[in-house]
């Protein structure tokens, strides 16, 4: 018979009875945790197109729609905004419509997708992602 390692039961089981991964964690019911994270994440990106968010610069003088996906749908400018003589304004009140526009999606998709990987945060430290050389990525909360 072979040696048994102190701590360990019979059939190579941990401690606890688990199915003897590292730090006692039941790899399979790990990877399972794993794979529905990532089909919620798969799901939320997939929503993400059907989000919209909707910006505004110059006083609602420049609107513009932006998926959650980061495509651009619309823009708006109202005529009293178009100055011939001085385009360089309305240039302005545009770059800032989109960057408030992709900044407010960028948080959307951000609280979307973080809520389908919150599952993470049980996987995080010792027997979790820690035991797998993965405690580093930042994953679990």
């Amino acid at each position: 018979m072979g040696k048994r390692v102190p701590g360990s039961m019979p059939g190579g089981r941990g401690p606890r009875g688990g199915a003897g991964g590292p730090g006692g964690m039941d790899m399979g019911k790990m990877l399972q945790q794993v794979q529905q994270m990532q089909a919620g994440m798969l799901a939320a990106q997939e929503s993400l197109k059907d989000e919209v968010v909707e910006a505004s610069s110059g006083g609602g003088m420049v609107k513009v729609t932006l998926s959650c996906d980061l495509e651009f749908k619309s823009i708006a400018i109202d005529p009293e905004a178009i100055d011939p003589e001085d385009a360089e304004l309305l240039q302005d009140m545009v770059i800032a419509a989109v960057n408030e526009g992709m900044r407010a999606a960028q948080e959307k998709a951000g609280q979307a997708v973080g809520g389908a990987a919150g599952g993470l945060d049980a996987l995080a430290g010792p027997g979790g992602l820690d035991a797998l050389g993965l405690g580093g990525l930042g994953l679990g909360g």
